[in-house]
């Protein structure tokens, strides 16, 4: 698959990116910025692994802008799941810190159901 990863932590941005590779996954773009993140989402990806919180700001537009796109994604943030807003807690949330599995987890979930409308 070819992820996109919105992470403003160059530590945790790093780990994702090699769990990703390290099972034969393509990671588009690592970024650190909404603003950078919205100049991205026609490039062509199959999933999104987005941080909460991060430089600009929260990143519930990007979620909708790939909701709407039928692009699948995973919070991956220290912030709860009662954080996101009603019309994003349907998708997949995962708390930090994170399992490797857990993020393998919802790749693979991706390719097994439907995703929510």
């Amino acid at each position: 698959m070819r992820i996109l990863i919105l992470e403003d932590d160059p530590f945790i941005a790093s780990d994702l990116q090699a769990i990703l590779e390290d099972e034969g996954h393509e990671v588009v773009g690592v970024f650190d910025s909404l603003a950078e993140t919205y100049d991205h989402l026609e490039d062509g990806f199959d999933y999104a692994l987005l941080d909460v919180d991060v430089v600009g700001g929260k990143s519930f537009g990007v979620a909708a802008a790939l909701a709407e796109r039928d692009i699948p994604f995973a919070f991956v943030s220290a912030s709860q799941p009662s954080d996101l807003p009603q019309s994003l807690r349907q998708f997949a949330f995962i708390p930090k810190p994170f399992e490797e599995s857990a993020i393998l987890e919802s790749i693979g979930e991706t390719s097994s159901r439907s995703f929510p409308c």
